[in-house]
């Protein structure tokens, strides 16, 4: 129902910018294709992750589909902060008359589409990373559609015409640094780099201080996707170590102290330990 919403008012607001030249309003309409963009790829990506069950050639199913979404919409978010600061260039010097009272029926309308998807997606946002994804694109889209009501506001009162574009250079930039945040966080993923704020040279330390674990080494963590930390490790065990034990305490520390669920771990005595060594990579 979000979805459809935004999706309403967003074609409401691109018709009345375009008829009324209005920057900031164009500005918050693009805001919202992205996130109508963003919340259509999410739920493709969610849909197609549930139904497309990891098999023998993709072992991990799709759900990287979702990274890719986010990924695609960051894409999207930094061509739409280019084209309204292009726009607002273009217009320096002849700033076009706008007319203020259509814009003042879009900031409203905007304001009242926010609010009602702000309040759909407020109990899910505490279940789901993607849904509190969405939460917050509206939490900042409510921003946009306040920066639109104030340009159409001082459009009515003053007059003065450079309102409405410093209000929608505004808006532009307000998008950037939660783009340049969401393609980082994605392209972290894809790169299976380890998790943000995680200290992968202390879960080393934690693991080789377990009782009968000599050494730790091949040890990988990452995001499979949002909420997913895979790891893997190679545990060189003591003498007359139980390798039972040790591959149960070891699987304990990483989900109880890093909430790592997932862990493929290797018991291996230092004979084969050796091999570990000999690799390339």
């Amino acid at each position: 129902m979000a979805l459809g919403i935004g999706a309403t008012f967003m074609v409401l607001e691109f018709a009345i910018a375009f008829a009324t030249s209005s920057l900031a309003t164009l500005s918050d309409a693009t805001h919202m294709l992205t996130d109508v963009v963003g919340l259509s790829m999410a739920l493709g990506a969610i849909m197609l992750a549930k139904r497309s069950a990891p098999t023998y050639t993709r072992t991990y199913g799709y759900y990287r589909a979702e990274v890719l979404a986010a990924l695609a919409n960051a894409v999207l978010l930094f061509a739409v902060a280019g084209y309204v600061l292009y726009e607002a260039i273009s217009r320096i010097g002849e700033p076009p008359e706008v007319a203020g009272f259509p814009v003042l029926i879009a900031g409203i309308a905007g304001l009242g589409a926010n609010i009602a998807s702000f309040l759909l997606l407020r109990s899910g946002a505490k279940e789901s990373l993607n849904i509190r994804g969405a939460y917050l694109e509206v939490l900042a889209d409510l921003i946009g559609s306040v920066g639109v009501l104030l340009s159409a506001v001082i459009t009515l009162t003053v007059g003065w015409l450079y309102a409405d574009m410093i209000i929608g250079v505004a808006i532009g930039l307000w998008v950037l640094p939660r783009t340049y945040i969401l393609a980082r966080r994605s392209l972290r993923i894809l790169f299976q780099h380890s998790p943000e704020g995680l200290d992968v040279e202390l879960v080393s330390s934690t693991l080789q201080a377990l009782p009968g674990v000599e050494d730790v080494h091949d040890l990988h963590v990452w995001t499979l996707t949002s909420g997913m930390e895979v790891a893997s490790a190679h545990l060189t065990t003591a003498a007359g170590a139980n390798a039972d034990e040790v591959l149960r305490s070891a699987q304990e520390v990483l989900a109880n102290d890093y909430h790592i669920e997932h862990a493929t771990l290797q018991i291996e005595g230092m004979d084969s330990a050796k091999r570990c060594n000999e690799l390339s990579w």
